[in-house]
């Protein structure tokens, strides 16, 4: 029951706390799109990991997750105006590498199958 209820939480705070970044944050770094992906709160709900993906170049990634994380308590104060939690959890905002690593492995396994072909003829 208790998993079930994080999942839950951590599905609401997704959908909040990537609207607030789109509607709230007037920071200058954080001018691409930014969608967040996964949050993984902790058992008793005081910290929140929250994996962004970014389409911008690497140097400026950098730039976007260190502005996310400077604007962190901006944007739980404003999610927390959204969702009733007795505590809020605290945010903290690392870069979601997954499609980069999907899209390498494509490229891999398209590299391998090409290969095979060739040595098949």
């Amino acid at each position: 029951m208790k998993n079930n209820r994080l999942a839950r939480v951590n599905s609401l705070l997704k959908e909040v706390i990537f609207e607030v970044i789109q509607k709230e944050v007037r920071n200058p770094h954080v001018t691409t799109f930014v969608s967040v992906t996964n949050v993984d709160t902790s058992q008793d709900l005081h910290h929140a990991k929250v994996m962004v993906s970014l389409i911008c170049s690497d140097e400026e990634k950098g730039k976007v997750v260190d502005a996310l994380n400077s604007a962190a308590g901006f944007i739980a104060v404003h999610a927390a105006k959204k969702v009733k939690l007795r505590y809020f959890p605290t945010l903290t905002f690392k870069l979601d590498t997954s499609i980069e690593e999907h899209m390498r492995i494509q490229a891999l396994l398209g590299d391998i199958e090409k290969e095979r072909k060739t040595r098949e003829c």
